[in-house]
């Protein structure tokens, strides 16, 4: 039998997908042929504006949602409003960087909710869905710092460790369903957000745009080149097709190398 990566006729939910990150693994997944809902906690014209336009590019229908992902009844609800999930992709996320000690307990308390207790209330919303449509993927988007450590990143680190911990037990839970949960982990990815960061580095550290790239952004990825958007979504579509049925419960890196070290 012809196993085919085609997802006509699925509905994606993707948080925290009106930029980078989201929005690559979103496009990826309407190239693919699925209806795609998009998310993130604001409510602008341009928020509905890239949903109209990655419709009109690929033919699939495109919604934006606003939902807040650090409130547990709005991840739920977010996925009510969505009617159909037959595939959950948990990405929404935000950073920030202190020693343990100084780290603020409000920033704390945003990481962990936005980056792990959010995957936890979505796919508690979604599963039914799942199952009532008799099929399910869930791909959570962790990090390398999933897998490894920084300093100074401790409630990212955590948080991120939990998303693999979380997706290797709803795996288990749902493993006699056609229904499957695994994590993605990028190391630095070339979004618009980091590309932002370039010019500032490039003056801090005196240096041009290739040695700044190579030996202050990407001093732990070994193949001294970002990950893009567009692979990110790659890996979501492919852990969606039939040739992913039997994976499940496990962490995929795209990280060029950098937790092999």
């Amino acid at each position: 039998m012809a196993i085919t990566t085609s997802l006509a006729g699925k509905t994606a939910i993707v948080t925290g997908s009106n930029s980078g990150i989201g929005l690559g693994v979103a496009t990826e997944f309407a190239r693919a042929g699925a209806d795609v809902v998009l998310n993130s906690f604001t409510d602008r014209d341009e928020d509905h504006q890239i949903a109209s336009d990655i419709a009109a590019a690929h033919g699939v229908k495109v919604r934006y949602i606003q939902a807040d992902m650090s409130k547990g009844d709005q991840c739920r609800a977010l996925i009510e409003k969505a009617g159909a999930c037959d595939i959950l992709v948990n990405n929404a996320g935000i950073q920030h960087v202190a020693p343990v000690d100084e780290f603020p307990v409000e920033k704390w308390d945003a990481i962990i909710a936005i980056n792990l207790s959010s995957a936890f209330h979505t796919t508690a919303a979604a599963l039914p869905m799942m199952r009532k449509a008799g099929w399910g993927r869930i791909v959570n988007i962790a990090s390398a710092h999933g897998l490894t450590a920084s300093p100074y990143k401790s409630a990212y680190v955590a948080a991120k460790h939990g998303v693999i911990g979380l997706t290797k037990t709803v795996a288990l839970e749902t493993a006699e369903e056609p229904i499957t949960v695994n994590a993605i982990c990028p190391g630095y990815v070339l979004t618009p957000l980091v590309e932002a960061q370039i010019p500032d580095q490039m003056k801090t550290h005196n240096m041009s745009r290739d040695d700044v790239v190579r030996e202050v952004m990407l001093a732990r990825q070994p193949s001294k080149e970002f990950a893009t958007v567009e692979q990110m979504g790659g890996t979501a579509v492919f852990l969606c097709s039939g040739a992913a049925a039997q994976i499940t419960g496990t962490s995929i890196s795209v990280d060029g190398g950098w937790t092999a070290l």
